[in-house]
């Protein structure tokens, strides 16, 4: 479990194709030091686990069903990804509760710059729609946030110069892809309702 505070970008800088997964070698010095084999790290809000730490790098494997429902297949060496370890008893829960599990894609359909801020829409699928509640939290690429607007499947989130600057975040233009994970909440409350029609 995490909590959508990004701690870090991390450069991926190896990508090997296995059978049926890819492999990913992504660098950060804190995060390598850090790292034991097995651990949790939200990559880009994708939970992965470290299965090597080699020459500088932590190396995940990324399986079928992850690349099928998430962005990471279209990054390529070089690209910068949004890093946070698993959450610990103790720590500070400064976003929301986010569990790695991507939910679907999202498309940047505007980017509106408004003095050092950004205000960036995002497309998601209308049969996700249902879970974009204004004030409400989302978690994309990893990032937690809070949904300034919203008009029928697309959302509005305001990135502050922190983020735009701490994350990958602020390297979005129009046409690029997201990872979201929907707040667990919303989407409990949502099949609820879906039961009492039952």
């Amino acid at each position: 479990m995490f909590t959508g505070i990004v701690k870090a970008m991390g450069k991926i800088e190896k990508i090997k194709q296995g059978k049926d997964f890819l492999i990913f070698g992504i660098k950060n010095i804190k995060f390598y030091r850090e790292a034991n084999l097995g651990s949790s790290i939200c990559v880009d809000g994708v939970c992965l686990t470290v299965f090597k730490k080699y020459r500088g790098l932590l190396l995940f494997a990324i399986m079928q069903e992850t690349l099928h429902k998430t962005v990471l297949g279209e990054k390529r060496v070089g690209d910068l990804v949004n890093l946070e370890n698993s959450l610990k008893v103790g720590d500070e829960l400064g976003g929301h509760f986010v569990y790695g599990h991507v939910n679907t894609v999202a498309s940047v359909t505007k980017v509106q710059t408004i003095g050092k801020d950004k205000l960036i829409n995002l497309k998601v699928d209308n049969k996700y729609k249902k879970y974009l509640v204004v004030e409400g939290s989302i978690a994309v690429d990893g990032t937690s946030l809070t949904i300034a607007r919203v008009k029928d499947n697309i959302f509005t989130i305001s990135l502050v110069e922190y983020t735009l600057q701490n994350t990958t975040l602020g390297k979005l233009q129009k046409g690029d892809k997201t990872n979201i994970e929907f707040d667990m909440m919303l989407k409990y409350l949502a099949n609820l309702k879906n039961i009492s029609k039952i």
